[in-house]
């Protein structure tokens, strides 16, 4: 290692030690011929003092020193003079007299000050993203994330889920948003899709016997942006073989509460209210109730449960899944499906959070007739059935067990617990809301040769 310690864990337990640090120099400052300056890594800050006689070429070396140099020095803790604590640092009783400094890269001037309270347009933050995550706000932000994810995996593993990973090049099922589409070299004129989420792939692992499944699911949906939504985003993806909707009201409020429990110290009440479809649209006008003032609570979670199975769409005269079309009706609606299909109710269930969806799941289908009948009644039929969604119909004949699942959006209850407005302030490299990446310039143009092996051209019109 480069270092002995890191800038944020030495204390008065340490005095007379001689250390090695490695960061980055935050401040310099002259004080006559004392030149101070604050050297900052992940874990926090260390003062530091260059004396001309006691610090020798270190002391000549740090008058060339700017903010964000990339230095190693070494040198003895001495505890601060009086009147120079900072009880604000877990540092700021003791400053480092330096002996040695060795500059490991010098930096530009940064386009803007490494500082908390930063005055500055998103879209430099997010072209100078490497400095922007030197800040206190966007590293914690990155920190949470990490934590949830340890959480989230202890959790699932402690209820025996298997972690599988589903394919990124996946077939397109449009159904809903739009599809990214990736042209397939090998194969002209024929593309992959980016997964809108592992669905269909997730289905299948319960009639492969995998029976508890999850993942940490990198999500692509080509939609118009906005605060809490990315062209690429993350979710918890979980199904679950032989369980009903008490299993998953159960295991997800279990979780819920450990995330909070652990990340903010907070205990939730559990379980959490249910409030049925119609009465969240009588009571409250909206099937996202905002219920922090009904039960006095920065956090208030609640199922909605109950919703229709399908949807009207005037426009095309014809039935639409309010979910998707492998959610299961209940059983006693069934025999509504034929002639009054607007009087089926789905097993469906979301769960929202401060007034907002924060996730939603369903019992599945798992059986063919019947998934056959529904995508009849949503006008897909049989051959354009088996050509959209025919691996996941033939795996439904070689034993499919009953299953369910959920899936949350982790970038938006990053942005609640982290007190944040938008999801892009949660995501380590995230896209403006015109979907544009300013730190890579993507997405951008591709050189004539990639389109031709791609059998691709651009038409001049489209070009702006």
């Amino acid at each position: 290692m480069l270092r002995t310690h890191t800038c944020g864990e030495l204390t008065t337990k340490d005095l007379d030690k001689e250390v090695t640090l490695c960061g980055w120099v935050a401040r310099r400052r002259d004080h006559g011929k004392l030149i101070f300056i604050d050297i900052r890594d992940r874990n926090g800050f260390t003062q530091v003092v260059f004396i001309p006689k006691e610090s020798g070429d270190a002391y000549k070396l740090a008058q060339d020193l700017r903010a964000e140099f990339v230095i190693k020095l070494t040198g003895k803790v001495n505890k601060r003079p009086q009147g120079t604590i900072n009880p604000k640092l877990n540092t700021g009783e003791i400053e480092i007299l330096a002996k040695g400094l060795e500059i490991l890269n010098p930096s530009a001037n940064p386009p803007f000050e490494i500082i908390d309270n930063l005055d500055v347009t998103e879209e430099a933050r997010l072209k100078y993203r490497y400095l922007d995550l030197r800040r206190k706000k966007p590293f914690d932000n990155l920190l949470l994330r990490s934590n949830l994810y340890k959480i989230i995996r202890s959790y699932l593993d402690s209820q025996k889920f298997i972690e599988c990973e589903t394919p990124i090049l996946t077939k397109s099922t449009p159904e809903g948003a739009r599809d990214y589409l990736v042209p397939s070299r090998l194969n002209p004129g024929k593309f992959y899709a980016l997964p809108q989420s592992p669905q269909l792939f997730k289905q299948i692992l319960m009639v492969a016997g995998i029976e508890r499944y999850y993942q940490i699911a990198k999500c692509f949906r080509d939609e118009d942006l906005r605060a809490d939504r990315q062209p690429e985003f993350t979710q918890l993806d979980l199904e679950m073989s032989f369980i009903n909707e008490e299993d998953i009201y159960s295991l997800i409020e279990e979780l819920m509460f450990r995330i909070f429990k652990e990340l903010k110290g907070i205990e939730l009440k559990i379980p959490f209210p249910r409030i049925s479809f119609n009465e969240a649209q009588e009571k409250y006008k909206t099937d996202k109730p905002d219920l922090r003032k009904d039960f006095n609570s920065d956090f208030a979670f609640a199922w909605i449960v109950g919703f229709p199975l399908f949807k009207y769409n005037k426009e095309e005269k014809r039935w639409e899944s309010e979910h998707h079309p492998f959610t299961a009706p209940e059983e006693t609606d069934l025999e509504n499906l034929d002639k009054t299909p607007d009087k089926v109710k789905s097993r469906s269930y979301d769960l929202v959070l401060n007034g907002m969806e924060l996730g939603s799941g369903s019992i599945r289908i798992h059986d063919q007739e019947l998934q056959e009948k529904i995508f009849k009644i949503i006008g897909i039929d049989r051959e354009n059935a088996k050509l959209r969604f025919g691996f996941l119909l033939e795996a439904f004949q070689f034993g499919a067990p009953p299953h369910g699942g959920f899936a949350f959006g982790i970038d938006r209850l990053l942005s609640i617990l982290s007190n944040e407005s938008s999801i892009r302030e949660v995501i380590t490299f995230p896209k403006t809301s015109a979907g544009v990446c300013p730190l890579t310039s993507a997405p951008s143009d591709v050189d004539e040769k990639q389109l031709k092996e791609l059998n691709l051209a651009v038409k001049k019109e489209a070009v702006k």
